[in-house]
């Protein structure tokens, strides 16, 4: 009998354990549906928060825009009114703009007087538009070293009276070129220095170059480096500024 009996408690108990597992796993399908669910309706709840957020910037930003088309409105207004009035000058600024001369406009002579400022002493200066570079008849050039650049030190000859040792002329040096002496095929190593010349209404830093011009008519040349832009020549005349200076 108990044979017969064992076979059924088996069954039983199997179709038990079936059930046990069946309610587990139903319970867990849906703890994940319902877990499903509430992710979902977070995510909904955040876009519609961040879709809110939107809808107030854009929201800012139209009456931004309108405000600003506000003012770009007033802004025009104004400018209309600025540009419709006609400001007229005071007497004094004419005046000023008639007696006022582009320095272009300047017409030097062949020959002027220029002083150079270190020396404060008037020379003649040929005004030569064919040379590219100014020059000076520089004497007695000494080179020598100051706070660690290279210096130099000369006389300016114009041959016209005794030279005077304590009139010298110091400078640093820019660079140095190379002269070909009309009579000679060697060239010479020259310096060239800035100094400040003043000529008429001209008062300029120019570049010379330290030549041999014992054999020439005048002590300084001014090329066209320094005429450029402001003035031009007259060659048929000579000290066109000096006569302006005396009238």
């Amino acid at each position: 009998m108990f044979k017969r009996i064992a076979p059924v408690v088996a069954l039983t108990m199997l179709s038990g354990c079936t059930l046990l597992k069946g309610d587990e796993y139903h319970q867990a399908t849906l703890d994940a549906i319902q877990q499903s669910e509430s992710t979902l309706s977070n995510k909904m709840t955040n876009l519609e928060l961040h879709i809110s957020n939107q809808m107030d910037y854009i929201d800012s930003l139209e009456s931004q825009v309108v405000s600003l088309k506000s003012e770009v409105k007033e802004l025009k207004s104004v400018a209309e009114q600025t540009h419709t009035v006609i400001e007229t000058p005071p007497a004094e600024v004419q005046a000023m703009a008639v007696q006022t001369k582009p320095r272009h406009e300047v017409v030097l002579g062949e020959i002027e007087k220029v002083t150079i400022d270190t020396l404060k002493k008037n020379f003649d200066a040929r005004i030569d538009t064919g040379a590219a570079t100014s020059s000076l008849n520089a004497v007695d050039v000494e080179e020598f070293e100051r706070n660690g650049k290279n210096w130099v030190r000369f006389h300016l000859s114009d041959e016209t009276g005794a030279k005077d040792d304590s009139a010298w002329i110091e400078a640093p040096i820019l660079r140095y070129v190379r002269i070909r002496q009309s009579t000679s095929d060697q060239s010479e190593r020259r310096a060239v220095v800035e100094l400040w010349v003043k000529l008429g209404d001209i008062h300029e830093k120019t570049q010379f170059t330290l030549a041999d011009r014992s054999q020439m008519s005048h002590p300084i040349l001014l090329g066209r480096e320094f005429i450029r832009d402001i003035a031009v020549v007259d060659v048929s005349r000579k000290y066109i500024q000096t006569e302006t200076k005396i009238k």
